[in-house]
């Protein structure tokens, strides 16, 4: 889930951000992160004590929902693969000196081997960690050659000067919006990790992988930051390969291509095995040949690349309109929560289903003030 969310889009949008709002994107940070907690808790428990997946509880709760639930994910998944195919491309690009053509269609070979050898599951999860661990390492060089000035964004991270809600919005929606929460859920019962006494290890790992990415998001900030105070100015064509770029020179470019590979990389892995997940259960011989969906899905996504490419602001409108569906998904799981038909004798706690409830309403109120409001500047 954590490097599921740590993409392309996650670098770029925390970049743009960070540039806009300087010390005060700190604050948007931390309100995402205490969102982010709250909707996925609730998911991951509520999936893993139901024994199963999204769409199934959805339809449970109310027939057809989980139908249009699997469809806006998918096509949330599809969208942001787009991205990270073509963020893998220009990693390659840096590192190796191809083209970004090239860089996707090597990387999408690689993404399609992780499904085809047999011990998938297992291999999907080892190269997630150690590409996670590696993203994080080489971020936090830069964020120490960058040298950030880090008082003045500890303190605007509690008073910021401004509230920005599309950034909220798409911090929260590129994190645990659209696929991203789901791929830690879904990768649990089919890990076996399963009912009431699994509870203690799903509320660690929902916590511990959103801290995760809050770690990256939080070293990238500053590293961004240490620019910015330095009046330098982001490339806007490709602001994190800019920052590391100004922050630590030609080095800096090169550690950025393989952060960038590595975060396009996983996030590829992961939103085709979770969109697949959504639509696996709703049809027979999509169950039966689910790896085969799963490689058919990386493919439609390079030759789509290919074909268009790939601008910065797709990205941002990526991971707002995925704010935009955990309203829907969260609080169909909240409702989940209470039928005995689905969860059993399973008592949801009050304080978590207040929380999930509080997630809901803000993240709706500003995924709608976005949608009528902020989103249309992006195209202005």
């Amino acid at each position: 889930m954590a490097t599921s969310a740590i993409g392309p889009g996650f670098l770029t949008q925390t970049t743009v951000f960070t540039q806009q709002l300087a010390a005060s994107f700190g604050f948007v940070i931390l309100v995402s992160i205490i969102l982010d907690i709250g909707a996925q808790m609730n998911i991951w428990r509520i999936l893993v004590v139901s024994e199963r997946r999204a769409q199934d509880v959805a339809n449970m709760v109310l027939p057809g929902l989980g139908y249009v639930l699997a469809f806006l994910i998918v096509l949330g998944g599809l969208a942001f693969n787009i991205g990270n195919i073509a963020g893998a491309g220009l990693g390659a690009n840096v590192i190796f000196g191809v083209t970004p053509e090239m860089g996707a269609l090597f990387s999408a070979v690689i993404a399609v081997a992780v499904f085809v050898v047999r011990e998938a599951g297992k291999l999907m999860d080892r190269f997630a960690q150690i590409m996670g661990f590696l993203m994080i390492a080489l971020t936090l060089y830069v964020l120490f050659t960058a040298n950030p000035p880090v008082g003045e964004a500890v303190v605007k991270s509690f008073v910021p000067d401004t509230i920005d809600m599309l950034a909220i919005v798409t911090l929260v929606g590129g994190t645990v919006g659209g696929y991203i929460t789901f791929a830690g859920g879904h990768r649990l019962l089919d890990a076996g990790v399963k009912g009431v006494q699994a509870l203690p290890q799903v509320t660690r790992g929902s916590i511990s992988a959103i801290g995760i990415a809050s770690i990256m998001r939080i070293f990238l900030f500053l590293a961004a930051f240490g620019v910015v105070a330095q009046g330098l100015q982001i490339d806007p064509a490709n602001p994190p390969a800019s920052v590391f770029k100004l922050a630590a020179g030609d080095v800096g470019y090169k550690l950025f291509g393989i952060v960038m590979w590595s975060a396009a990389i996983t996030s590829v892995i992961g939103a085709a095995y979770t969109s697949v997940s959504f639509i696996r259960t709703l049809n027979r011989n999509i169950e039966k040949y689910h790896k085969w969906v799963i490689i058919g899905f990386i493919v439609f996504s390079t030759l789509v690349f290919i074909s268009i490419g790939r601008p910065v602001k797709v990205l941002i409108l990526a991971g707002a309109l995925n704010g935009l569906i955990l309203p829907l998904s969260l609080g169909v799981m909240l409702i989940a929560a209470y039928k005995k038909n689905i969860v059993g004798d399973y008592k949801h706690p009050a304080w978590m289903t207040a929380f999930g409830a509080l997630v809901v309403v803000s993240m709706g109120y500003m995924g709608a003030y976005t949608l009528f409001t902020q989103i249309p500047k992006l195209f202005q």
